[in-house]
């Protein structure tokens, strides 16, 4: 049986990174592939043959350690079963076809194998988030398959309906099968590009459209309800609390954008930075209830202004996901104990904030530019989900005619 083994081969230049490469060993023979990872000789570990992060490494470096360590252990699962399978075909065998099989392994017949592969590759290139919408994405249609694979061949109309159907069947609302749908066509799609599979517009059928939500708010009175209600200190809950109330304190900052906020985003009197989701530069002036909040979770070893990612430099992304879907499970149920019609969740501060400023006739170019939009148009759009004024109105005249 061959083997194999993962070697960094040191740069010839001092102080630069080494490559690494893998051996593979087959009856007293030795053949090499380069790869494309590149590591500085202590983040290495050639006994435990596995990738190592320092805690003193920046978040930039710990996010290609990361992916760089997934590939590893991708490709050293790839290699073992391309072994395993040339040992039961019982078939005499050399090294170099070990190598061969090993550089054909992105030219798969297989949807899940390729999405795999394009996921590690947006790790690397730094494309987190796209990537854990990917993963999400193929995760949900691997709990469909219940450990089938898929063949390219094999996603056609028929099987996406069923799972649709299936997405329907566990109460997912449109848009979230929706969200699943365009990810994995998005993936289908670049398959198509690199030549792996032809065209044949598996998801026509499908829903892949955004369907339009109602924009849920709490009025002034349940913002102060929640604000006072009585919690353990530092608990989960009172922390999930808190980060509502920060949202709204912020003119409605989503939780991505609290969740990497940096402390030197905060100059003086001013908080100042970018939206994750558009890129637009945001300042805000700094406000006591606000400093109240951090102050109450300061932490000297963290780079963040809230630890909503307690643990910096170590998979962040998944950190964040299991934080934002405890934080919404807690605030609904805060929700429930107030007696708040609306579903409590970290978004409702934006929204809340949006309507109550609209209520005080803040001008529309203000909340525009404090909730971080392109165009007071958008802000227009955003803000008549609100409005039922017009609605309420009409009903009321009907039902005066036959009070």
């Amino acid at each position: 049986m061959a083997t194999t083994k993962f070697k960094l081969r040191a740069s010839t230049v001092s102080g630069k990174q080494g490559t690494l490469i893998i051996q593979v060993i087959h009856k007293r023979v030795v053949r090499q592939l380069s790869t494309k990872y590149k590591l500085y000789p202590e983040e290495w570990d050639a006994r435990r043959q596995s990738v190592v992060i320092h805690e003193h490494t920046d978040t930039h470096r710990c996010h290609y350690l990361q992916a760089v360590h997934e590939a590893v252990q991708l490709d050293a699962s790839r290699l073992q079963l391309i072994i395993l399978t040339l040992d039961h075909s019982r078939k005499d065998y050399h090294a170099e076809d070990v190598v061969k099989q090993f550089f054909m392994k992105e030219k798969t017949d297989d949807f899940t194998t390729f999405a795999e592969t394009l996921i590690n590759r947006k790790r690397e290139e730094g494309h987190s988030s796209l990537a854990a919408k990917y993963q999400s994405s193929l995760n949900s249609i691997k709990r469909f398959l219940d450990g089938r694979p898929l063949p390219f061949d094999d996603i056609d109309a028929t099987l996406l309906t069923d799972y649709e159907t299936h997405l329907k069947n566990l109460g997912l609302c449109p848009n979230t099968t929706s969200f699943y749908m365009r990810n994995l066509r998005a993936i289908y799609n670049q398959a198509v590009e690199q030549g792996f599979t032809s065209q044949c517009h598996p998801f026509a059928r499908v829903y892949t459209g955004i369907a339009k939500t109602v924009k849920r708010a709490v009025n002034i009175d349940e913002i102060l309800k929640i604000k006072a209600y009585r919690l353990p200190p530092h608990s989960i809950e009172d922390f999930s609390r808190d980060i509502f109330l920060f949202s709204f304190y912020t003119c409605g900052m989503s939780l991505t954008d609290i969740a990497n906020l940096k402390k030197s985003d905060l100059q003086g009197n001013y908080l100042s930075y970018r939206r994750q989701k558009t890129g637009q530069r945001i300042n805000i002036r700094w406000e006591e209830c606000m400093q109240q909040l951090v102050d109450k979770y300061q932490r000297d070893d963290s780079p963040y202004l809230i630890p909503i990612i307690s643990h910096p430099g170590k998979d962040e992304t998944r950190q964040y996901q299991n934080r934002i879907h405890l934080i919404n499970h807690h605030l609904k149920k805060l929700g429930k104990k107030l007696g708040i019609s609306s579903k409590l969740t970290s978004y409702v501060a934006r929204h809340s904030w949006a309507s109550i400023a609209k209520n005080q006739n803040v001008p529309l170019t203000a909340i525009s530019q404090a909730m971080g939009h392109t165009s007071e148009r958008t802000t227009t759009i955003y803000l008549k989900s609100f409005d039922n004024t017009p609605v309420d109105r009409a009903n009321s005249k009907v039902l005066n005619t036959i009070a």
